[in-house]
This record gives structure tokens, sequence and C-alpha cells, in this order.
């Protein structure tokens, strides 16, 4: 099995650069991109770098986007968190079912 890249032929890869990530943000979020690259200490910052371009590359992947789809139509697989939630709440636990703290 191979890795294959997240961003789509559409998509050329983010640069791991601020300026490449800023300039991919939306306008109303790249604001606080800067705001949180200002406020990060020196060893946080590439923490905080990579964040932000992962959640571009995730954002313009288009598996992403159908996923989005099925899940506002409420047609996804799966079960929704708060009828997880709801359950736990019936039964009495905090702890998901098979896992233990």
């Amino acid at each position: 099995m191979s890795v294959q890249p997240i961003h789509s032929a559409h998509h050329a890869p983010i640069a791991r650069t601020r300026n490449a990530v800023a300039s991919a943000l939306p306008a109303g979020q790249r604001m606080d991109f800067y705001l949180e690259m200002g406020e990060a200490s020196p060893e946080q910052i590439g923490q905080v770098l990579t964040r932000w371009r992962l959640l571009l590359q995730v954002a313009a992947d288009p598996a992403t986007a159908a996923t989005a789809v099925t899940v506002k139509a409420g047609t996804a697989s799966g079960r929704g968190a708060t009828a997880v939630l709801r359950e736990l709440h019936h039964s009495g636990t905090s702890q998901a079912p098979g896992r233990t703290l």
C-alpha cells in the first residue's frame, strides 16, 4: 500500500510557509491565523503552521466535501454523536462502550 497525497489534481499542495498558508486561507480566517502565529512561542510556531496547513488540505479534499454534504443531508452512514451521548446518558455511564479510563 502506498501513501497518496491529500490534494487533488485541482489543488496544488500548500507550501510549508507562513505566507503560503495565509494566502490560501479565506480572508475571514487569515487574521485568526496571524493572531495565533503571533501568540505562539518559538517552540509552538511549527505546530500552529502545520495545523492550519493540514486544515486547508483536508478542506480542499473532495472526499471531505462529499462527506459534509451527506452529513448535512442526514444521509451519512453511522450514528450521530447526539444519539451516542443520549444512549450513554440513559445507560448511566459517561464512558464510551468498550473503553475504560
